[in-house]
C-alpha cells in the first residue's frame, strides 16, 4: 500500500469535534483517527504530524489556567509514547475585545507550511500526502508540492450560509487534488475506549 504522511490542525479539529458532539468534545483517538483516513484513501500512514498551542497562561496563571494546562501536558505526554506521531507547538494569543477575551493560535499555521515544504527532504517516497485543515494560507505550498508532483488530499469541514460557524476557502480546495468533507461517523469511529487495569494495587483508566 502506498504511504502518506497525515498533518492535521488540532485547533481546527477540536472546535468540529465540539460542534459534532452538540456543545461536548467528542474523545476521540487521535492516532486512529489519522490511521482511518489514511486507509480511506487506500493510503498507509507512515507519520502524523499534530500541530497545536498549549492553552494560555496568565503572568500569574489562575487556577482554572494552570489545570487546563495541567490537562494538556498529560494528553500530549500520552500520545507522544507513540513514535507515529510528531507533537508540533504553537502559542495561544489572548486578546480582549469589546471586555470579552478572544483566544487565538499563533505560529500553528507557519509550522505546518515548514513541515510541508520539507516533505520532498524528509519523505522523498512519499507522492501523497493528507491535510487536515480549513485555512487558504497553506494554498502556495500546496500549489509548489503539485509542481513537484505531490499529490494533496484535504480533509476539511465548511457550512453553507453567511453565519456558518465553518467555512473553507474556495482557494485551498481549488488548490488540492481531491478533498473530503470530515463526517461525525470519522470521529466516533475512533472513540478513546475507557480500560482499567491494575497498577500498582489500584484501578487506573486508561
Amino acid at each position: 500500500m502506498e504511504e502518506t504522511i497525515v498533518l492535521f490542525d488540532a485547533g481546527f479539529l477540536s472546535k468540529l469535534s465540539k460542534h459534532f458532539g452538540k456543545g461536548n468534545y467528542i474523545k476521540y483517538d487521535i492516532i486512529e483517527f489519522a490511521k482511518r483516513l489514511a486507509i480511506n484513501q487506500n493510503l498507509f500512514c507512515k507519520k502524523i504530524f499534530y500541530y497545536n498551542a498549549p492553552p494560555f497562561q496568565s503572568e500569574r496563571p489562575t487556577e482554572q489556567e494552570a489545570e487546563r494546562f495541567r490537562k494538556y501536558e498529560k494528553f500530549i505526554e500520552k500520545i507522544s509514547k507513540d513514535n507515529l506521531i510528531s507533537i508540533k507547538e504553537g502559542r495561544c494569543q489572548r486578546l480582549k475585545i469589546n471586555n470579552n477575551f478572544i483566544y487565538k493560535q499563533k505560529a500553528v499555521d507557519s509550522l505546518v507550511i515548514i513541515d510541508l515544504m520539507s516533505v520532498v527532504f524528509d519523505f522523498p517516497g512519499i507522492k501523497k500526502i493528507i491535510l487536515i485543515a480549513s485555512d487558504s494560507d497553506f494554498v502556495p505550498v500546496i500549489k509548489k508540492l503539485k509542481d513537484l508532483n505531490i499529490k494533496t488530499i484535504l480533509y476539511t469541514y465548511y457550512q453553507g450560509g453567511r453565519k456558518a460557524m465553518f467555512s473553507t476557502s474556495n482557494e485551498l480546495i481549488k488548490s488540492v487534488n481531491k478533498y473530503v468533507l470530515l463526517t461525525k461517523q470519522d470521529f466516533t469511529s475512533c472513540l478513546l475506549s475507557k480500560k482499567t487495569k491494575e497498577k500498582n494495587g489500584k484501578e487506573e483508566e486508561t
